[in-house]
């Protein structure tokens, strides 16, 4: 079965949306004659077969007289002849009753004649006078088949001929092309062209009907068969000769004569068979049942139609019809009908469903034949191919006012769907699946088909409304250039307006054989929208208020959705649960939250470049004097101010989570930096190492005069063990410089750079912690617990006072660390010279601290001047704190230079306050008093040691020894105490150490007899 487009051409010059809808033709082609030959074929076989009846073969009917012809009116006013006659046909017609047709003439048909005035029987002397009469059939049917009067009355004239004397021969004994071939001549016609293309047609009819498509199977080798062949080849440049006499004519006689009286069983025949092979006897049978449409408006069928379908049925022994296949082609003519008008005609297919109960009657029946079933066959596929193929798109095949003849379609669709899968497949089914189908609810065979129809026409519809808003077919997919956001908002619109047509216009109608079709129509327009949501969804890198403004509307969409199918699925067994679970939710939370996750993350990521550039590239100069830290925490921490802005610039729901994510990668982001900050060694590294412990020598003071002479000059010695003679002495060298410069190294320096870059990042920590608390959420639970976030874990804290505790600790270890690592640097490496080389060396009268103060004082004002005001406090403290830890040092671990009296005591107590003094208050103002005098009161404490006697000092330091369980023993020597550098008063290892230091004859015996500590070199 081919599809072809059923043109205007087939019927006049009728236009209609058919063209727009493509009919599947049913019954093949017939590529040798095509329409207007079977039409003409068709008239010739119907007059062939009616030439008995009145109107056809007798002149009555054509030759009354004025006066006859009202008598006969008078006589029979309403009702019409038998034969069709001259009277006026009933105008209420039983097909057209039966069909629901309604009558539309306003007038009847009517023809012009011509009688005489004398009312003469053949040809009197009186002048012809024009009368109006009613058609007969003939006269209408020839009118309707566009057949002229010329060939009519040359087709009457020549039956004539042919049957005289057989006039009760049957039709279906007479082979009529072959009957007109031999008694129509070349003379009859116009010109000789004419009448080649009058005998080409009548012999591609025979070659059609005998040969192409035979009634009887034939065997194409078959002698006759190839003889007619050869006839009709050669009649394609001339016409043959049809004389009685001639060759060709004989041959034509033979080769037909055989062909058509063939029989299988070779049983005795009564008909012959030229006419009714498949497909020809149903085209040429349709090119008379069209006939029956009135050519005034082709959306009416004739009044006149009972008489004519009687007339016809005088074809069917000729063309192999039976009342079934009558009821096929019926129903196929008023249905091709409807749609090649415009689809206009609401009777025309209210007429088909009705010619269709019949015919479902008929397929039921077990007597059918086989060629009914194969014409049924292809109908009803056609038929149900177009009705779908409008239902699989309803919305727009029945849009704009064309709603109402939805529901004739979709009957059409139904009917002819059941009746291909019941009455026509059942019976080539097992019994099993015969009795399966009777056990089947009724309804379920139509809601099925219904349910179908539904989703595909939604599908269809927002396919359309997708591509109109978007420009071109699935564009989103393949690459987009507009904004996602317009193009979603714009669908969600077109989306809610196709659902509230839907449920307003199309499911009520819907309703009659589907029990939900607004909930099965939304859920399929729900989840294609999800698709392209996701769709659009995954192309989109970054999240923006427009967007969560599209999400958010797309979930009010939803709910929309989502409440009108529970309305209409409120009648269901279960409340519509099953339907609603096919629906797939779109989740925008979800979305919302990981588009906003991943927009975090690339945030982060690009955060955590930063570092890693910092690691490789950051060199501790300061940015400028204005902002003396580094460059890259700059660059960090506007990224992160960025971030938290942008980040609450977006109006999103769920932010607690979110707040809490993004507040924990930046945390980790300034922990790393931090740790990279503080990342520049360890205060031990500067530290002197501790000289072993000697007792000191008793020289004369001629020797301690000459070494004092020497020490300048000593070569090979450790620096840290052996000091440099400081500068001047307590009265003021001449050597001395008047204006001492600062001694602080460009690596120290670099230390305070990093002082400052954290406090800048606490700073700003702070500022970006208050606006995270600011715009979340005020209300939180009170204990901490646990979120999930997508595949990760996150630690949810109270969002009370603060987002960045761990960052806070960690920032507040590092300035802890550095400014420890850079006071070290400063006293112990910088200012070595200074200090720790050259307090107290040789002697200490001569090497007081003054010197070292004025050094101090000078790397003090570098370091307030590099250093940030938040920095200094700090950062001089510890300072303070190593100044001190050196003055002991240098007191009891100062190597073979450091020496002390008991009268030096007065001294040492002097410089220690001069040291605080530089520090307090009531100095240079740069820490409190409170917090010197706590930091120097250990100090002060075993200074005081060095004014006790000697004697007390063994005393307290055998005591302490006692204490701490390393008295003698069984003779043995007392142990060494073990040094842990945190010297104060009251440590074994301390005194100790002042024992060591002590220039006396006391202190040098006991140091020998229980330590056995080796004297001085």
């Amino acid at each position: 079965m081919g599809r072809r487009l059923l043109s205007s051409a087939s019927f006049g010059e009728v236009r209609s949306e058919a063209d727009d809808c493509e009919l599947d033709w049913p019954f093949g082609g017939l590529d040798a004659v095509d329409r207007d030959e079977l039409r003409e074929t068709a008239y010739e076989i119907f007059f062939t077969s009616c030439r008995s009846a009145p109107g056809f073969a007798g002149r009555s009917a054509l030759n009354l007289s004025p006066a006859d012809e009202g008598a006969a009116a008078a006589s029979k006013p309403e009702k019409a002849a038998p034969g069709g006659g001259g009277t006026q046909m009933v105008v209420k017609s039983r097909i057209k009753r039966s069909l629901g047709l309604r009558t539309r003439r306003v007038r009847a048909m009517t023809h012009m004649g011509s009688a005489a005035a004398g009312g003469g029987g053949g040809g009197g002397t009186a002048s012809p006078v024009k009368v109006k009469r009613p058609m007969t059939s003939a006269e209408i049917m020839r009118q309707q088949m566009g057949v002229t009067e010329q060939n009519d009355n040359r087709l009457r004239k020549t039956l004539t001929r042919s049957l005289v004397g057989q006039t009760n021969k049957k039709v279906e004994t007479i082979v009529l092309p072959l009957e007109l071939l031999r008694h129509l001549k070349p003379s009859e016609f116009n010109d000789a062209h004419e009448y080649h293309q009058w005998q080409r047609r009548q012999l591609k009819i025979l070659e059609v009907g005998l040969l192409l498509h035979p009634s009887v199977p034939l065997d194409q080798k078959n002698a006759a068969a190839v003889r007619l062949r050869e006839i009709v080849r050669s009649t394609e440049l001339k016409a043959i000769d049809t004389s009685k006499n001639s060759e060709a004519m004989r041959a034509l006689n033979k080769c037909v004569g055989i062909l058509a009286w063939r029989n299988p069983n070779n049983s005795p025949m009564e008909a012959c068979h030229w006419a009714d092979g498949y497909p020809l006897n149903i085209h040429i049978y349709l090119s008379l049942l069209r006939s029956i449409f009135d050519l005034r408006d082709e959306t009416v069928v004739l009044d006149e139609v009972d008489e004519l379908v009687e007339l016809m049925k005088k074809t069917w022994p000729t063309l192999g019809i039976n009342r079934m296949i009558h009821n096929v082609c019926f129903t196929w003519v008023l249905f091709e009908q409807y749609v090649m008008t415009g689809q206009v005609e609401p009777d025309l297919i209210t007429a088909t469903l009705a010619m269709l109960v019949e015919v479902a009657n008929d397929a039921k029946r077990p007597d059918r034949e086989p060629g009914y079933v194969r014409v049924l066959s292809a109908t009803l596929a056609s038929m149900q191919g177009w009705a779908e193929r409008k239902l699989l798109d309803y919305h727009q095949g029945f849009e704009d006012g064309a709603v109402a003849m939805m529901e004739n379609v979709l009957c059409l669709a139904l009917s002819t769907a059941k009746m291909r899968t019941e009455d026509i497949s059942c019976h080539e089914c097992s019994p099993m699946l015969v009795e399966r189908r009777n056990k089947a609810p009724s309804n379920s065979f139509s809601g099925n088909r219904v349910d179908h129809y539904i989703k595909s026409s939604i599908k269809n519809a927002f396919t359309r409304i997708f591509e109109n808003g978007n420009g071109r077919a699935d564009s989103m997919i393949v690459e987009v250039e507009e904004d996602p956001s317009e193009i979603l908002m714009q669908l969600i619109r077109e989306t809610e307006n196709l659902a509230m047509v839907e449920k307003e216009t199309y499911s009520p109608i819907l309703k009659k054989w589907h029990p939900v079709p607004t909930a099965v129509a939304l859920v399929t327009l729900h989840n294609c929208f999800g698709i392209v949501l996701k769709q659009c969804i995954s192309r989109i890198t970054g999240l923006t208020n427009e967007l969560v403004r599209v999400l958010q509307t797309a979930t009010k969409l939803e709910k929309v959705l989502v409440q009108m199918v529970v309305e209409d699925a409120a009648d269901c067994d279960d409340g519509g649960k099953g339907i609603i679970k096919e629906m797939t939710s779109y989740d925008v939370d979800t979305i919302i939250l990981n588009l906003m996750r991943a927009w975090i993350d690339e945030r982060l990521k690009i955060g955590r470049q930063c570092v890693n550039r910092a690691k490789d590239n950051e060199n501790w100069n300061p940015k400028s004097k204005t902002e003396p830290y580094a460059q890259s925490a700059v660059d960090l921490m506007k990224l992160a101010k960025v971030t938290v802005e942008e980040f609450f610039e977006i109006q999103v729901g769920a932010r607690d989570e979110l707040v809490q994510v993004l507040a924990d990668g930046l945390e980790s982001l300034v922990q790393e930096y931090t740790s990279f900050i503080a990342s520049c060694g360890t205060k031990q590294s500067y530290v002197p190492a501790l000289p072993p412990l000697t007792r000191c020598n008793q020289d004369s003071v001629l020797l301690q005069l000459w070494k004092k002479a020497a020490a300048p000059c000593q070569a090979g010695m450790d620096a840290c063990t052996v000091p440099v003679k400081a500068a001047g002495g307590g009265g003021g060298s001449s050597e001395q410089p008047n204006k001492p410069r600062s001694s602080t190294s460009r690596g120290t320096q670099r230390l305070y750079v990093r002082l400052n870059t954290l406090h800048y990042i606490l700073a700003l920590l702070h500022s970006i912690d208050k606006s995270l608390s600011f715009f979340s959420r005020a209300s939180h639970s009170p204990s901490p617990r646990r979120t999930p976030l997508g595949n990760h874990q996150y630690r949810r804290r109270i969002i009370a006072p603060t987002h960045f505790d761990l960052a806070r600790t960690a920032i507040h270890a590092a300035i802890l660390q550095v400014s420890e690592i850079a006071a070290y640097r400063l006293i112990f490496a910088d200012s070595a010279s200074n200090f720790y080389n050259s307090l107290y060396a040789y002697s200490v009268a001569e090497s007081r601290i003054q010197p070292t103060l004025r050094a101090l004082k000078q790397n003090l004002n570098l370091l307030v001047a590099v250093l940030t005001d938040r920095a200094q406090p700090g950062a001089v403290r510890e300072v303070m704190k190593v100044c001190f830890e050196c003055f002991l040092t240098v007191l009891l671990a100062g190597g073979p230079a450091r020496a002390f009296t008991r009268s030096d005591y007065e001294m040492v107590v002097e410089d220690f306050g001069s040291l605080k003094r530089v520090f307090c208050s009531s100095g240079e103002g740069l820490v409190a008093e409170d917090v010197v005098e706590k930091e120097a009161a250990p100090v002060e404490a075993v200074v005081a040691l060095m004014g006790l006697p000697t004697e007390q000092l063994v005393e307290d330091f055998i005591m302490m020894a006692s204490k701490a369980g390393m008295a003698f023993a069984g003779g043995q020597r007392m142990p060494m105490p073990p040094t842990t550098r945190k010297w104060n008063r009251s440590d074994p290892n301390t005194v100790l150490r002042v024992l060591c230091h002590r220039d006396d004859d006391v202190a040098n015996r006991f140091l020998k007899k229980t330590f056995q500590l080796p004297k001085r070199r």
